[in-house]
């Protein structure tokens, strides 16, 4: 098996070496196309990054109102985005009064929003990377609703619906983790599609995973643990990343009340780089859940060792409900009824409370704070 092991890696790192000398030399534009990117193009762009030290914020979106706002943010900066779909934000994309019986609201509205985005992202002229997020096992029949979508629109367009999928089966011991990730891997790897899997738990919840309660110890992800998830993933693709745990905790908390330890990711970066025998400084493609309320100095030092995306959702959700909030702060007196305001009692309030007028502050304050993302991720003027 090492000898099959050591083939494989060394061929990669010829794939690699040639990739970075023209990482350092070019633009991303360069190098893959605007719109939806898959398979190779997804290779060279998380590669790109690493080379060129900066990550990708990865956006949870529930509308399209969501999406658009995560697309003119990543325009406005010249940088590539990733938007994502939860199990619980693509059931309310399709719609709550849908039934959500196995699963079934949820992966009509991940195939909607993924469809969505296939539609317009090209017209904002940046790469857009599309990808679910947290699939916990009691959650598999909405990812094999996506995937049998995937399949269906390889049929016709050559690449999959989605550029990739996110598996979390933390709650469960190793052995089994990555034994269902690489039985989904391998037909994910026919359709050149990534995969993302969860090494260690991220604290806090996230739609359904329930880790408030997790043991210390338990959030922070071992070497030898990526090492195993690496050994095995590389033996059927190199389309992969890893969310390793580095005391990652969904939400926002007070400061202290989380410790981060964004360094391991260096530990664990050595400790492939010594098992492959590569030269390369950050072989491995790491994740970074729970990137909101992140310092910058802790993002600054992931990037060093190697992440290529960073999630936010909860800072996104209370810059989209502050932008509603603060229209109406401002426009209450016109916010009352349908007729009369200060200016007069026969004057409409339409324009007001049209949604169009309220949404649209909610975009532009979720537009400003993805920017401050993609800043703190070095990702701007990317293009």
């Amino acid at each position: 098996m090492e000898k099959y092991i050591t083939k494989t890696f060394k061929s990669y790192t010829v794939l690699r070496s040639y990739s970075t000398f023209v990482n350092k030399s070019k633009k991303l534009l360069d190098i893959i196309k605007p719109g939806v990117v898959v398979g190779n193009d997804l290779y060279k762009l998380y590669n790109y990054a690493k080379d060129n030290g900066f990550a990708i914020p990865a956006v949870n979106c529930t509308s399209s109102s969501t999406v658009n706002a995560t697309l003119e943010a990543a325009k406005e900066l010249k940088a590539p985005i990733i938007i994502q779909f939860s199990n619980g934000g693509s059931a309310f994309y399709a719609g709550k009064g849908l039934n959500n019986k196995n699963q079934e609201a949820a992966t009509i509205g991940a195939i909607s929003g993924a469809l969505h985005v296939r539609q317009v992202a090209k017209s904002y002229g940046i790469p857009v990377i599309l990808h679910s997020d947290h699939c916990a096992r009691k959650l598999l029949p909405w990812m094999d609703g996506m995937i049998k979508a995937d399949n269906e629109y390889f049929e016709i367009h050559g690449e999959p619906l989605f550029s990739s999928h996110m598996f979390d089966l933390s709650e469960e011991n190793k052995e089994d983790n990555i034994k269902t990730c690489i039985s989904y891997f391998k037909k994910m790897a026919k359709i050149n599609q990534f995969i993302e899997m969860e090494i260690g738990i991220t604290g806090g919840e996230e739609d359904g995973v329930d880790n408030t309660n997790a043991k210390n110890s338990s959030l922070y992800t071992k070497p030898e643990d990526i090492w195993d998830v690496y050994r095995e993933f590389s033996k059927v693709s190199p389309f992969f990343t890893i969310a390793a745990a580095f005391g990652n905790v969904h939400g926002v908390y007070k400061p202290g009340n989380v410790v981060l330890r964004p360094d391991l990711l260096g530990k664990h970066q050595e400790y492939i780089r010594n098992k492959i025998n590569s030269k390369e400084k950050n072989p491995v493609s790491f994740v970074f859940h729970g990137g909101s309320g992140s310092t910058k100095q802790e993002i600054q030092t992931a990037l060093q060792n190697g992440i290529v995306k960073m999630n936010i959702d909860t800072d996104t959700q209370w810059a989209y409900w502050s932008g509603v909030n603060n229209f109406y702060n401002k426009k209450k007196d016109y916010l009352q009824n349908q007729i009369g305001n200060p200016e007069g009692n026969d004057k409409p309030n339409k324009k007001y409370y049209d949604p169009r007028s309220w949404l649209r502050e909610g975009e532009k304050s979720m537009v400003e704070r993805i920017k401050e993302a993609c800043i703190n991720l070095n990702n701007v003027n990317i293009l």
